[in-house]
Parts: C-alpha cells; sequence; structure tokens
C-alpha cells in the first residue's frame, strides 16, 4: 500500500532520518561515459577495506543523526564479496546504528556474480539491488563499453528474484547515438515485463575528459540529436505511466510510493547523509564536505589517523535557497511552498514572481495546491531554469 509521501527536511532537523553512502571505488572496467571515481586495481582492495573501517569508527561520533538507509554504490560494490560485505554492513550497523527495516541497497552489475553469490547477499543483510543493465541490446552494450551481456543482464534479474529479492531497481540509459523510439521501447519493454520495483533511466550525458567525449570531439560518432532526446523523455514518462509507474524524479520512477529509493530521496529533500570512501559526499545542517577523490590520498590520510576530507563548506542562506530550489524543481511533486516559506522565512512567490510568471507563460512551470513544479517540457530545461531563479534571487 502507498506511504503517505515524505516531507522535505528542515535544517537541523535531526530527528529527520539520514542516510549513509559508502563508496567503493573498484571496477572490472571502467566504463567510457562513467564519471564516479574509480580504479581497477583489485588487488588494493583489502587495504581499502582496513581504511574504510577505520573511516567508520572515526565518523561515529561525529555522525549525530540517525540513520535508516545504507546504500553500497560505486564502482562495483559487489566486487567486495558477501563476507567483506557482511562485516562492513556489521560494523556500520554497530557504529552508526540502524533501524531493523533499514533500507540497504547494492549496486550490482550483471555477469559479475553467481546466483549463489546473490543469495549470499540477500542472506548478509541487503534487502534492495539496484542492477546496472543500462540496456538490453548487445549493440548498445557494446557502445557503451559494458561488460555484460544482453543475455547476463536477464539472468541476474531472474537469479535476483530467486534470491529471494524483493525489492529491485534496474538501470537504464538512453539517448545513445542512431537510437529510435523503436529501441528504447523494446528496451522499457523488457524492463517491466521483469515488475522491478523501481526504475532509474538516465540521458547519456558527455562529460569532460572521458573517452566517450573524447570520441564525439573526434567525430567518430554523431550524438543523437537534443529534439530526439527529448521526445524520448517524453517516451519515457508515458510509457512507464501506463505500467503504473510513478515519475516522482526526473530520472526516478517507482511502483509506488513506497517503493521509491529511499536513500536517494535523502539527497532531493534537505536530509542529512554520511559519505563514506574516495569522493563520497556528507551534508548536515548546511555543512558539506567530500573526501578525496583519490584512493592513494585517502588511505594515506586514515593510515595517520585522520579523516580524508578534501574540503568543506558551510552554505550561505543564499545558497541554500537556491539548493533548494534545484533540488525541489528536480522532483514531480515540485517546491513545497509552505516549507520553503516557513524555513526560509521569505514568500516564495512574491520573491520569485516575475521568474514564475515568465515560466509559466512559457509553459515550463505551473504552481498548483502548494506546489511549484516544472511540466514535462521544463524538466528538459531544468539547468536553465534553476539559472533564472538566481537571477531572479
Amino acid at each position: 500500500m502507498p506511504t503517505k509521501e515524505p516531507s522535505p527536511a528542515c535544517q537541523g532537523e535531526t530527528e529527520v532520518p539520514g542516510g549513509i553512502y559508502v563508496h567503493i571505488p573498484f571496477c572490472m572496467r571502467k566504463c567510457p561515459y562513467c564519471d564516479f571515481y574509480s580504479i581497477t586495481d583489485l588487488e588494493l582492495l583489502p587495504v581499502y577495506l582496513n581504511a574504510l573501517h577505520a573511516e567508520i569508527r572515526l565518523t561515529a561520533a561525529e555522525n549525530n543523526f540517525p540513520c535508516d538507509t545504507l546504500y553500497l554504490g560505486g564502482g562495483t560494490p559487489s566486487l567486495l564479496g558477501p563476507e567483506a560485505l557482511q562485516r562492513l554492513i556489521q560494523e556500520i550497523r554497530c557504529r552508526h546504528p540502524l533501524p531493523e527495516n533499514a533500507e540497504i541497497t547494492l549496486e550490482v552489475n550483471p555477469g559479475s556474480m553467481s546466483p549463489e553469490t546473490l543469495k549470499a547477499f540477500r542472506q548478509a543483510g541487503i534487502n534492495r539491488l539496484s542492477i546496472g543493465v543500462q540496456s538490453f541490446s548487445d549493440a548498445r552494450l557494446q557502445f557503451l563499453g559494458r561488460i555484460h551481456s544482453a543475455e547476463q543482464a536477464h539472468a541476474t534479474i531472474q537469479a535476483a528474484r530467486a534470491a529471494g529479492f524483493d525489492n529491485l531497481g534496474l538501470d537504464l540509459i538512453y539517448g545513445l547515438p542512431d537510437q529510435t523510439a523503436g529501441d528504447w521501447a523494446e528496451d522499457l519493454e523488457q524492463a517491466t515485463a521483469y515488475g522491478p520495483e523501481h526504475l532509474s533511466c538516465y540521458i547519456l550525458s558527455y562529460e569532460p575528459g572521458l573517452p566517450l567525449t573524447r570520441k564525439l570531439h573526434s567525430r567518430l560518432f554523431t550524438p543523437l540529436p537534443n529534439e530526439a532526446v527529448a521526445a524520448l523523455f517524453e517516451q519515457t514518462i508515458a510509457f512507464l505511466s501506463t505500467k503504473g509507474y510513478e515519475h516522482y524524479e526526473i530520472s526516478n520512477f517507482a511502483a509506488q510510493t513506497g517503493l521509491r529509493s529511499r536513500h536517494n530521496q535523502k539527497y532531493w529533500t534537505f536530509a542529512p547523509y554520511l559519505g563514506l570512501g574516495p569522493s563520497a559526499h556528507s551534508h548536515q545542517d548546511g555543512r558539506r564536505r567530500w573526501n578525496h577523490r583519490s584512493l592513494s590520498r585517502y588511505l594515506s590520510d586514515l593510515a595517520a589517523g585522520r579523516l580524508p576530507l578534501e574540503t568543506e563548506e558551510i552554505l550561505s542562506h543564499q545558497q541554500q535557497i537556491l539548493e533548494a530550489v534545484f533540488l525541489g524543481l528536480r522532483q514531480s511533486r515540485g517546491i513545497d511552498l509552505g516549507w520553503f516559506d516557513k524555513k526560509f522565512k521569505m514568500n516564495f512567490q512574491e520573491v520569485f514572481a516575475e521568474t514564475i510568471q515568465r515560466l509559466h507563460q512559457e509553459g515550463f512551470l505551473q504552481v498548483t495546491a502548494g506546489h511549484c513544479r516544472l511540466t514535462t517540457t521544463g524538466k528538459l530545461v531544468l539547468d536553465g531554469i534553476v539559472d533564472l531563479f538566481v537571477a531572479g534571487l
């Protein structure tokens, strides 16, 4: 049964449960489109795990807020194996207590584990899987540099169900060169045939300095035109709606409200969260900090008994306002105007009256039932819309 939609956390409201993210920066092979920090030297796994356990202990004193989600991401966190993951979860539960009903998510890649391993993950305490399928087309998987096949993707989903996982999330990527509406419909059909509780559908982006971006600049392929990408975005929303999925965030869909990613909602609702591992970010009460994006610096700091912080910042009042606008507009529910006015002691509709009027007239934004939300067209140009709010503040 759907649960009540959570209200955004307010600054200082430590009774609002937070989340813990653990970054496992290891991959068998780096994908050419991925900008997340990872390395392929698996021999460093044991020394990394020792350092990670040290960071868990060091952060225990500072983590003074309750948490009800744990997300193990990467990289490819399943490379740790069931025993190491079980020890890791036990260490976190010991130092950063989690309730029995905590959502514990593990990212896995198809073809990187056996059915027996999936069963062991379930026994180790993992109750939610996020499977990096990306596509059910071997040709598109090859373009993306994935190491698994479409057949392995199917097998992994089936094995996950057989292992007892009743909360599955599938990740898909679209907007690839020459991808048609029919191609994308085929991926969506195959994904929804398994009845996953959650779907994340990401538009392929070309981040600076990555191998796929270099190929683009070398004109080795032609990117899909923006108009075609926009059409696929609208197709995604329409198709998944017919299958009963709720579009609750720009890239995320849930079979029902209670099956949204509880952890990811922490990032969008100002809830506190703790990040562990290289490049991981943390946030609490307007204070944001992040770890070194370097395993060697991460290891050396922890070996010296120091937290591996690269930097931290205290968000100004204006920065918090703009972050609330950006994060609120990412969500289909939009910005809760009552919450916003109370939190920032200002009237959203008065402060941004000119911006709201302009965006409404252009069909990008609407204000209804106490919420300011983007239309489907508006979601396609979120960054540009946020820039207008920045200018209007």
